[in-house]
């Protein structure tokens, strides 16, 4: 039997080698799993490389799911507003992962959440029609969506399980050590976080004046510095051992 995406011209652009380079060699994205180069290849040959600038919005909550996005290099994240207007960070998206899933529906729908570039990168970008044009001739493509869509769920369940089971320090320590991991750059003196006392707030579900409180406890004792919009994390794991060994008022 004559494999489909062998039998095709699979002409991958100039601009777009690089990509295929990186994926293979790199990246090894989860949505490519069980894939051939060749079948990959096609994929690649499918999308459009971009470039995105930080601070870019790349998708916007509500409105239609019109492409699907893989990051190659820099970093991403979601957010969202509450009723209030408040703005909420969630989950980090990096080199080899994907976001705009709905776009894979069968019924035209809406993002979920907006997205927004946090450094210089580039990205691959599918329209609508022709991702799941590939997704339906290649069936593993989605079974390995799934699986994103699962690490999602479980990203979500013990962000909801760390809510109502962690003290307050726990969860700000919790939201400075994943996002240092996840979006941090590495300095001289630390790994630096471009960041708000508000949308740490936010992402911990405690009180600005808590945020405030606890950030200046910890910078006197030595585990980061803070300065305007930026903490630069010093000791992550001297906060860990602090905030998880102690309760709640403890800090």
């Amino acid at each position: 039997m004559v494999n489909t995406a062998n039998s095709e011209v699979a002409a991958i652009a100039e601009s777009q080698i690089g990509a295929a380079s990186l994926i293979f060699n790199q990246l090894r994205p989860t949505l490519f799993e069980g894939l051939t180069k060749a079948e990959v290849n096609l994929f690649i040959a499918a999308a459009e490389k971009r470039k995105c600038r930080r601070g870019a919005l790349l998708s916007t909550e509500g409105e239609p799911a019109d492409q699907l996005i893989m990051v190659l290099s820099g970093r991403a994240r979601y957010f969202t507003f509450t009723k209030d207007g408040r703005r909420v960070l969630l989950h980090s998206i990096l080199p080899g992962e994907v976001f705009g899933g709905m776009a894979l529906l069968h019924l035209p729908a809406a993002y979920l959440l907006s997205t927004e570039a946090i450094r210089d990168g580039e990205l691959l970008v599918w329209t609508r029609s022709r991702i799941r044009n590939l997704a339906w001739r290649y069936p593993r493509f989605l079974e390995n969506a799934l699986v994103t869509a699962s690490e999602y769920l479980e990203w979500y369940i013990q962000s909801h399980l760390l809510q109502v089971s962690h003290s307050a320090p726990q969860r700000l320590a919790h939201v400075v050590l994943e996002l240092a991991h996840d979006i941090g750059n590495p300095i001289e003196e630390g790994t630096e976080l471009d960041i708000t006392n508000e949308e740490l707030a936010d992402a911990a579900n405690i009180t600005r004046f808590s945020t405030s409180r606890l950030l200046r406890a910890w910078q006197h004792a030595g585990f980061l510095t803070k300065s305007r919009n930026k903490v630069v994390l010093r000791s992550p794991d001297r906060l860990f051992t602090q905030s998880f060994r102690r309760r709640a008022g403890q800090v």
